[in-house]
């Protein structure tokens, strides 16, 4: 397995991430649907992502928010060179349809703590811009607060059960925001849950899992969340997911970053070529 923080953290708190890079006869490598969830329309999240271990092997999910920016968690790019790594877009299928693209530059939080699983986002930027079509587009990230019992949508190829099978269908599943403090005191004897993450809860049986780590959780078009950590899986206390409000000037700093970046890189292949 590449990601330490695939195992087992804390006892029994899991980031969802899938455990597709595993051996054959791992069981566990399964672990890949939303537990509850429907099957999304195709097309009606153009912005949802798969990634994969060399182009074949969906291990998290995650979302456009750029022609060439993909938002996910720093669990599951944490320490992963990019060449390992491809993202294919503008399917709701796994073993169909899309386009694949190279990953040039991972940037995860430079605070990611995998030990209480804090931060945990990071930045994928791809060798090439991806073509905007009906099936393939950037979502609006939120910077506006979420308030308890507002309904969010999650979406991912997460597991069913626990374990389960890979399903080949994206899901879908509409959950409720909880408030922070609910939250907390859910998980007070689990793991410690902070300001700059946003929890969601429908009902026992309902819920993210194995495969829907990076995903997004998303209000009416814009993205509040990104699939972190719970209580594998759908155990009927909320999910925990990083807050995209908290870290909206994280995002515009490394992005300006990288364009600076490429701009000196750009500058040095002129000049070296005479």
């Amino acid at each position: 397995m590449f990601r330490k923080c695939c195992l087992v953290l804390l006892g029994v708190v899991l980031p969802f991430c899938a455990s597709s890079a595993l051996s054959e006869t791992d069981s566990k490598e399964e672990w890949d649907r939303i537990v509850g969830g429907t099957k999304a329309p195709n097309g009606s999240a153009p912005y949802q992502v798969s990634l994969r271990y060399f182009g074949t092997r969906h291990f998290c999910g995650a979302s456009i928010i750029t022609t060439k920016v993909i938002l996910t968690a720093a669990h599951c790019v944490d320490r992963m060179k990019p060449n390992y790594l491809m993202a294919v877009v503008g399917t709701n299928q796994l073993n169909s349809g899309g386009t694949l693209y190279p990953i040039r530059k991972i940037v995860c939080h430079e605070d990611y703590d995998n030990q209480v699983i804090k931060n945990d986002i990071a930045l994928v930027f791809t060798l090439t811009e991806m073509r905007f079509e009906p099936n393939v587009d950037a979502i609006e990230l939120n910077n506006e607060p979420v308030m308890a019992g507002e309904k969010l949508l999650l979406t991912g190829w997460g597991t069913t059960s626990y374990p389960g099978k890979a399903p080949n269908d994206l899901m879908q599943l509409e959950l409720n925001a909880v408030s922070f403090e609910d939250c907390q005191e859910a998980h007070k004897d689990i793991n410690a849950v902070f300001e700059t993450q946003i929890c969601a809860l429908t009902k026992e049986g309902q819920g993210a899992c194995h495969g829907d780590s990076g995903g997004p959780l998303v209000r009416e078009g814009r993205q509040v969340g990104i699939v972190s950590w719970g209580l594998p899986c759908a155990k009927g206390k909320p999910d925990v997911y990083t807050k995209v409000e908290s870290f909206m000037d994280w995002i515009e700093k490394t992005l300006d970053e990288d364009d600076k970046d490429h701009l000196k890189e750009l500058k040095k292949s002129k000049s070296q070529l005479g």
